[in-house]
């Protein structure tokens, strides 16, 4: 298999069995289901019959689904956000820890349009980050001027 760096880019291929897997991110989903997805992506590259495959997936629940183990993972990640914590971070995290940090969140953004653009569509896409952009400037807007002092006589 070809591994030479792309000339525009920094990605290269790897194959499926060299992948390997953060800790945090296993097992939601099982090693049966995730077999099911390994022989489906071995009969894509191997130009076979991919039926057999998609069979098995279709019949399997929703919760043993690769969809839903990248749902629940970003359920699992956003479940006890809060800003404060990323605020103060942000304001003593060193160069070298925000640029570790950049490297490692660069791509999700686009990770994430691409899951929600294959599983809802483009439009359903676009109409979900841009409300949830919209969303985030109001929110920030209505919270600085709740910072703002009061005018008048109000003050005590």
């Amino acid at each position: 298999m070809n591994t030479e760096k792309h000339s525009d880019d920094s990605t290269k291929q790897i194959p499926i069995l060299g992948l390997k897997v953060e800790s945090a991110a296993e097992d939601p989903i099982d090693s049966l289901a995730r077999e099911h997805y390994v022989t489906l992506a071995l009969a894509v590259m191997g130009d076979k019959d991919v039926g057999p495959a998609m069979k098995e997936i279709a019949g399997m629940p929703l919760e043993k689904r690769y969809t839903w183990r990248v749902a629940l993972a970003l359920k699992c990640a956003f479940a006890d956000f809060e800003n404060l914590s990323v605020v103060v971070d942000r304001r003593t995290l060193r160069q070298e820890d925000r640029d570790r940090l950049m490297d490692l969140l660069r791509v999700l953004p686009f990770q994430f349009c691409m899951f929600l653009a294959t599983l809802f569509g483009e439009e359903q896409m676009e109409r979900l980050i841009s409300s949830s952009i919209q969303q985030v400037k109001t929110l920030r807007v209505s919270r600085l001027r709740s910072l703002e002092p009061e005018s008048g006589n109000n003050r005590r």
